[in-house]
């Protein structure tokens, strides 16, 4: 294309892709609220020179996604091991697959090699069938789960499908919020209960937009528009909502309004709040606002007991700064620390380096891969004459 003449913008957080970039524009430094300022702009050494930059320094190498501290290679199948063993099905030959319990593996290899049939449509549909002992897939001819009786995949599949999903509903921080402020003075005056402070269907919603905080123009001869509701600005509530405070703090409409970080100094007393809230800045997510609705949104439980548990995630370093990364390798740990079983189709290197055990397909695509070439530590991929994503995988990541 540029050598058509043509200019090419992309954006993009892949470390190896930015080298490549003849000028760079950062914005930043944080998310949400936090960033839409132009941090630096330049070539990649002048990036690395830049004291604000935020990506300056993982591209020039001087720093590198902090590490976890990974199994040792000896007690890796402490915990036991699942087991599947499956019949060809596409490009993918028949394959024997062992992942330790209890750890994080990373399933690798390029695009094409076979990795979603093994996980997606072999190991992931093997053990739900084998929990609900259910006949296992056609190509399936055994699958041994080793106390593993969940499987949750973690996509980019959105987990709100309406507008009146949001991040305080999502989470259940609305239904403790509601509460405290039925529990106010002036609501009990006025008769509001916890159900009036709903913007689904209590007294205090906004009658214009119902509760949705937009409305919808039928546009003769054009497609429907959706825009801000002018009664409530968006905000859900009707304006008699307005005028109920807790303790000197904001009305709920303006708590919704807030981020994550900032509604935490505002429900300090509400512990089942603050512990959610937590939670959520815990996972990187201190930016989004309460009332944010939560189509654009995923997420997994990462706060209970998950010993019987299998989490699978698909790439889930698509789209993804170097420092979220890190906060996604917290949470992996999280998880691992439950006592899950945690498995990533993946090719960001920084995470591979980061798994206890890796499963490397290949060695090409198509009909040229569908192999298993190559198993064991990071180091060992790293080793191996057969691994295509050995030949990229550094010794290992550096401390900062």
């Amino acid at each position: 294309m540029l050598r058509d003449g043509n200019s090419v913008v992309t954006v993009d957080h892949d470390v190896q892709v930015l080298r490549e970039a003849d000028w760079l524009v950062e914005i930043g430094p944080g998310s949400g609220q936090g960033g839409g300022t132009v941090l630096a702009t330049g070539t990649v050494a002048d990036l690395g020179a830049t004291p604000v930059s935020r990506i300056g320094g993982f591209l020039t190498g001087r720093e590198r996604v902090r590490p976890r501290e990974r199994a040792v290679e000896g007690e890796m199948f402490t915990y036991g091991r699942i087991r599947l063993s499956t019949r060809a099905l596409h490009t993918v030959h028949p394959l024997k697959l062992e992942v330790p319990r209890g750890r994080l593996t990373a399933v690798t290899g390029v695009s094409g090699s076979g990795k979603t049939t093994l996980v997606l449509e072999s190991l992931v549909p093997a053990l739900r069938a084998k929990a609900a002992n259910e006949q296992l897939p056609a190509h399936v001819r055994s699958v041994d789960p080793a106390g593993v009786g969940r499987v949750h995949l973690v996509d980019a599949s959105p987990i709100g499908v309406n507008v009146r999903s949001t991040v305080a509903t999502y989470t259940g921080v609305l239904d403790e919020v509601r509460r405290a402020y039925a529990a106010t003075p002036e609501a009990k005056r006025l008769g509001y209960a916890a159900g009036d402070f709903s913007y689904n269907t209590g007294r205090l919603r906004c009658p214009t937009c119902d509760g949705t905080g937009q409305i919808n123009l039928d546009v003769q001869f054009l497609p429907d528009v959706d825009i801000v509701c002018p009664q409530c600005g968006g905000h859900r509530y009707a304006p008699e909502a307005a005028q109920l405070c807790r303790s000197g703090g904001p009305p709920l409409p303006e708590l919704l309004a807030l981020t994550v970080g900032q509604a935490l100094e505002q429900t300090a007393d509400l512990k089942k709040v603050r512990t959610r809230l937590q939670a959520l800045a815990g996972l990187g997510l201190g930016y989004l606002t309460l009332g944010e609705a939560t189509p654009a949104l995923s997420g997994a439980e990462v706060n209970r007991d998950q010993r019987d548990a299998l989490f699978v995630f698909d790439e889930p370093t698509i789209g993804l700064h170097p420092l979220d990364v890190e906060v996604l390798l917290a949470v992996l740990q999280r998880l691992l620390a439950g006592g899950a079983t945690v498995l990533v189709i993946e090719h960001d290197l920084d995470v591979i380096a980061n798994a206890d055990h890796v499963i490397d397909l290949g060695p090409g695509g198509g009909a040229t891969g569908g192999r298993i070439v190559a198993t064991g530590t990071p180091e060992h991929i790293a080793a191996s004459p057969d691994s295509v994503t050995g030949r990229y995988l550094a010794p290992g990541p550096v401390r900062r």
